[in-house]
């Protein structure tokens, strides 16, 4: 859902490349994940460290094909074609309960994933509003949607959304490149659910991010974080993760998750049902799972772990006490995860940010 992305283009290149993958009844790629075959990953840019991959290759002598997409709408319809046949994808909450009621996963078998006791049990809980059971969704990351900015350009601590929306702030705000977060923000500032099914409702917050169009220096994800620890913006929409490592790179930044609430998201590897290595990306899964593995990972994408294994490994005490990392409960309990509304709803969205963008 966020990260720091890389071009969607890689990630169609890689996909016309795979195309015809795991076809033919002799495909080697159908073998066990024990030891043999292929695993085709599809996984956000740069959500990785690299090491990973190599590690399980050596591993499980399981060789990896590793592609990339930049949002789960790029994602969602190159796994419901089926023309690429991946075997392990890490989607969004909301994209995995869409991808479910559309029928496009497979049933894990945890008998081939028994790193999942690493995994707290408090995420499983959260993941049971997608994924009722945990039927078909294991955890990798999750964090929160806030504000970004820098104290020596505000004349005041920021704790609300409407900071976006103020006109002292003009041509100083980075206003989030996303249907659903942009519509969050709008939602929950006016007081609504940020999964709200009301015409009226979305209706008012398609005006209120209409107001705020002039006040807009760029409309962006990735590179939020470039502008931000440069100081060419005083205000900026981010993920938690990111505004880790911006802070790092610049003193100046603060991260507040506003007091009218916000989106807490996980992401997670499902295996998409036409796979054809399923107990490799299994085994997958399952190394992602083991906390080392989830430490290396967390430290080098700064995103929040669910793995509490890999929590108790932290070393650097600013990381492991960050309130932007591990929020407090009170935080958490003001901010909700996105539920899919439905084919209907979700081209409603769609078609009032494209008003806001291009009034």
């Amino acid at each position: 859902m966020k990260k720091f992305l890389a071009s969607v283009c890689t990630a169609v290149l890689c996909a016309s490349l795979l195309s015809g993958c795991g076809s033919g009844s002799n495909n080697n790629d159908t073998q066990e994940g024990s030891g043999s075959g292929t695993v085709y990953v599809y996984n956000w840019g740069e959500y990785i460290d690299e090491n990973v991959i190599d590690m399980f290759e050596e591993e499980t002598g399981i060789k990896v094909v590793y592609s990339e997409f930049e949002q789960n709408e790029d994602m969602y319809p190159v796994i419901e074609a089926g023309a690429v046949q991946y075997d392990v994808v890490c989607p969004s909450d909301y994209m995995v309960q869409k991808m479910i009621q559309n029928d496009l996963l497979a049933e894990l078998n945890y008998d081939n994933i028994p790193n999942i006791t690493n995994i707290d049990s408090s995420y499983l809980k959260s993941a049971e509003d997608f994924d009722p059971g945990n039927q078909y969704c294991v955890p990798y990351c999750w964090g929160t949607v806030g504000i970004l900015y820098n104290t020596t350009m505000v004349d005041e601590p920021i704790d609300s959304w409407g900071a976006l929306f103020d006109e002292k702030y003009s041509g100083d705000i980075l206003m989030i490149e996303s249907v659903r977060d942009a519509f969050g923000i709008a939602l929950t500032y006016l007081g609504y659910s940020l999964n709200s099914t009301d015409e009226t409702e979305i209706d008012e917050a398609t005006e209120l991010l209409r107001s705020q169009y002039p006040l807009v220096q760029a409309y962006v994800v990735d590179q939020v974080r470039d502008k931000m620890i440069g100081g060419e913006a005083a205000l900026g929409v981010i993920y938690s993760g990111e505004a880790i490592y911006t802070q790092r790179e610049n003193p100046d930044l603060e991260y507040v998750v506003p007091k009218e609430g916000s989106n807490v998201w996980i992401d997670g590897w499902v295996i998409p049902k036409n796979c054809q290595n399923k107990e490799n990306a299994e085994a997958w899964i399952n190394l992602m799972c083991r906390e080392d593995i989830a430490l290396m990972n967390f430290e080098y994408i700064t995103y929040s772990t669910p793995n509490k294994a890999a929590r108790e490994l932290i070393e650097e005490p600013d990381i492991k006490n960050s309130t932007v990392a591990f929020p407090s409960q009170e935080v958490l309990d003001r901010c909700r995860t996105y539920q899919y509304l439905g084919e209907e709803l979700e081209n409603l969205y769609i078609e009032k940010w494209n008003e806001v963008k291009f009034q």
